[in-house]
This record gives C-alpha cells, structure tokens and sequence, in this order.
C-alpha cells in the first residue's frame, strides 16, 4: 500500500469527480489520502470528504496563500474546530499552514508580518494539541526553521521539499518528515533528485499536491492521487532499490509523521 501525504482533493479541477478520484487512487494501491485544508471556508469540506471516500483522511489549517484574506478570528474558529475533530480518527494534524515568500503579494513587509504570526499562531495550537503539521514552505526554508527552533510540534511533513541538504537535515534534526512528489520526477530537477537518493529513507513520504505539481508524464495537465505508486517507482529507481521496498519505506515514514494515521482504520 501507499500513502498520498498531501492532495487537495477537494480542489474545483476535480469538480464532482472527487470520490471517484480517490476510488481511482485506491485502486491503483493508495490506502491514505492526507486532504489538508487552506481556510476556514473549507474545513467542513475536506471532514466530510475525508469521511465520503473509503481512502481519506483529513487536516485543518490556513494556508499562507490565504492568509492576505483571513482575520485573526479564523484562528479562533481553527482552534474550535480542532478541539471538536481530536475525537475523529481520520483527523490527522495542523495543516496545510507555513508562509510563501514567492508570490510578489505576499513578499510585502506587512504581509510577510501577517503570514508569520499565522504560522507562529497554528505551530502552537499544533503544540498544545501534541499533532504534526503539514507545512508549506516556498522561498522561506530558514523562517520556517526559525519558527519550529522557537516553537516545537510533535513532527509533521515540510511538503513539496526543495531546499538544501543543509536546510533538509535541520527539519530531520527537528523530528520532521520531508515530502517528495511530481517535482522528483524530472530529470533536470538535480538538486531534488540528489535529496531524495542521498536522504534518509525514513525521512522521507511522497505526496502528489494534486491537483498541482504533476509528474513528469502527466505535466501540464491535472495530478491525480493515483499518481503515487508510479513517483514511488522513481523514488525506487533514484535509490536503486523496488517499488515495493519504497512502498513499505515511505508508507511507515507517513506512519511515524502522522501518527493518528495508524488509528484511521484505512489498510495500509
């Protein structure tokens, strides 16, 4: 079985195709899909799609893309909704939170300052619930660090990772799992291909952002959660290894990241 760690698949390019994209996933062996939410408006939504689909699972948080239009309420209303889902065994962590320093929005000083109390605001309600986080991290590896240095989270996943290896052991050296998808399988990305062969195989979990990020074979078009086995096979050929022993692999390192994964009753 595999584990998609990150897709957003209650995302508009699925439409109404949702729960059969996740029937699709499951079966081409995707036993867990992790559904971050991205605002307070979908919360709800990714709960009840989580519970919809046979494969899902599900977190809260707010996304730093929507954090130019989120008020400091929706940290009032997160932390209530986390406190209502802790007795929910698909409910799995904080996330997707983190800050996004690429978009040219959200470079600027006052909303780098908003970003950064969001993030700091979501890692201590992950620290005092004891959940992982599922943390965006764009042209801002450093920041990220500081703020899990200042404020420690029971683990998680730093998605989509492109930084150093540097950058990368100091998440490790932080208990944080480190997530690869569409990006490792170009053969020009070097420096994600290097990570992802010369990393600790535990350290590692896979993950689509569907319906972003698609593989090398899929891209331009939409990602799709039943795209997992196929990057773990180029996982597998990057570390000379099977796809099998890189099932297991990063299956147990979504298990160690996300621990309420084990009590979620999905096989994997």
């Amino acid at each position: 079985m595999w584990v998609d760690t990150h897709c957003h698949l209650d995302a508009g390019e699925f439409g109404a195709r949702s729960a059969a994209v996740a029937e699709q996933a499951a079966a081409a062996g995707v036993g867990a899909i992790v559904i971050p939410a991205i605002a307070r408006f979908n919360f709800d939504t990714v709960a009840q799609l989580a519970r919809a689909v046979g494969n899902g699972v599900y977190a809260l948080g707010i996304h730093p893309l929507f954090v130019p239009t989120a008020q400091e309420s929706d940290l009032v209303a997160l932390r209530a909704a986390v406190a209502r889902a802790m007795d929910d065994p698909l409910f799995v962590g904080i996330g997707e939170i983190g800050l996004d320093f690429f978009v040219p929005q959200l470079k600027e000083p006052a909303m780098r300052e908003k970003q950064e109390l969001f993030l700091a605001e979501q890692l201590k309600l992950a620290r005092d619930f004891a959940l992982p986080v599922l943390l965006h991290v764009r042209r801002s590896q450093d920041i990220v660090l500081k703020h899990l240095r200042r404020i420690r989270v029971p683990g998680g996943i730093a998605h989509a990772f492109n930084g150093s290896f540097q950058q990368a052991e100091a998440y490790i050296g932080l208990g944080l799992h480190l997530g690869f998808g569409g990006a490792m399988t170009f053969p020009r990305a070097l420096q994600i291909r290097r990570l992802a062969s010369d990393l600790p195989l535990s350290s590692l979990v896979l993950e689509t952002d569907a319906p972003d990020i698609a593989p090398a074979w899929r891209h331009p078009e939409v990602n799709t959660p039943d795209q997992i086995p196929r990057i773990g096979q180029t996982l597998a050929e990057l570390r000379g290894m099977t796809p099998d022993q890189i099932a297991s692999a990063s299956t147990a390192a979504a298990l160690a990241a996300l621990p309420r994964l084990a009590h979620s009753g999905l096989a994997l």
